[in-house]
């Protein structure tokens, strides 16, 4: 966790910070000097990584709540202004998982993916927006999305849907809070985490990460998949002042992997005067279109 960045005298919000991600970046950001609101649903997480920074002579602050109501986010928010006095950095990291193929997904398991990592987002990000706006101080929105919301993934209907319209709400809180001097930017993490230890492809990996072992270099380098920790430092760098010029973007980053993912754009055009008939179209997607086409899905093949 070492680091020269010095985020003494800002406060932050972690949502879902009991494990996982969330606990690494709230410890990192502890780590960094920022003054920690720590969120989860658990309590008794909440109370460990609280009692872990204040050890190590950080501050923190627990915020024991289920994200996705607006009742939740304010809480967060004011938990932050009453224990520090200030809120600088909000991260929008808390989820969950209900993976099913389409045809198998539930109304409960859809509404209960987008409640808390979509609406969640929505929420806790609008709460601190107000707060930022209304302090004129700047601020920072973390969010987190993910790469099945840039390139889907099997099995993965809600969160998929999810991510990407984070991915969205990203661009476009970008331009609306560009004026405040509040940067908007989403983390794409790629790690061994709970939710990812049922793919049977990371079981084992996951396992032995558990373990304290050391994970291949394929798998940190050519797959970009590593620890929790490995994720968390980007957060540090997103909250602090260096990277003030940044916002909008999509960054990955996993083992030893960084990446700046590009936005969708138009990749190839063709007009037709008058408009298009199924006939022509037909045509000239045979000549001007075919083999244009963008894959889709994470793969982990070589795993």
């Amino acid at each position: 966790m070492a680091t020269s960045i010095d985020l003494s005298g800002k406060s932050a919000i972690v949502t879902g910070s009991g494990r996982g991600i969330g606990r690494a970046t709230a410890l990192a950001l502890a780590h960094a000097g920022a003054s920690v609101v720590v969120n989860d649903l658990d309590g008794d997480a909440v109370e460990e990584v609280v009692a872990t920074i204040s050890e190590a002579g950080g501050k923190a602050a627990p915020a024991v709540h289920a994200i996705g109501s607006s009742e939740a986010a304010q809480a967060c928010v004011e938990t932050a202004l009453s224990a520090f006095g200030r809120l600088d950095i909000m991260v929008t990291n808390a989820g969950n998982l209900r993976d099913r193929v389409l045809w198998n997904t539930g109304d409960e398991d859809f509404d209960s993916v987008i409640e808390t990592h979509l609406r969640g987002t929505f929420t806790c990000a609008r709460a601190a927006a107000r707060h930022f706006r209304e302090a004129g101080g700047g601020g920072r929105l973390i969010l987190v999305s993910s790469l099945a919301g840039q390139r889907g993934n099997f099995g993965q209907t809600a969160y998929s849907a999810a991510k990407a319209g984070i991915a969205a709400m990203t661009r476009t809180w970008s331009m609306e809070l560009a004026k405040t001097r509040v940067t908007v930017n989403a983390i794409l993490p790629n790690a061994l985490t709970r939710m990812t230890s049922t793919i049977p492809a990371l079981q084992g990996y996951a396992e032995a990460a558990e373990r304290g072992e050391p994970l291949p270099d394929n798998l940190r380098a050519s797959f970009g998949i590593g620890t929790a920790e490995d994720v968390a430092p980007l957060a540090v760098f997103l909250a602090s002042d260096r990277s003030s010029t940044i916002t909008g973007q999509c960054i990955g980053i996993g083992g030893d992997r960084l990446s700046l993912w590009s936005h969708p754009q138009e990749k190839q055009v063709a007009l037709c005067k008058g408009g298009w008939s199924a006939d022509e179209i037909a045509e000239r997607w045979a000549s001007d279109f075919a083999g244009l086409e963008e894959s889709v899905g994470i793969t982990m093949d070589g795993l």
